[in-house]
């Protein structure tokens, strides 16, 4: 199995900004996790602002996640 096909992408809202571009997320499932930038969003600075709906990456290991659009 590939490390994308390990990877689940769900989509959730901002619910706080932290800092190092940083975001608390509350998923659709109501789980609430700390997710990151992407690379891509940091490149192209695309703004991510409290109550944006976001799709996010998630680890396989869990507890984090990885912004990868804003919607």
């Amino acid at each position: 199995m590939s490390d994308q096909e390990k990877e689940a992408i769900v989509s959730g809202i901002v619910t706080e900004a932290l800092p190092n571009a940083m975001f608390r997320v509350e998923l659709e499932t109501g789980e609430i996790l700390v997710a990151y930038l992407a690379g891509k969003m940091r490149i192209h600075r695309i703004k991510v602002l409290i109550g944006d709906k976001v799709m996010v990456k998630l680890d396989p290991y869990g507890g984090k996640g990885r912004v990868v659009k804003r919607m």
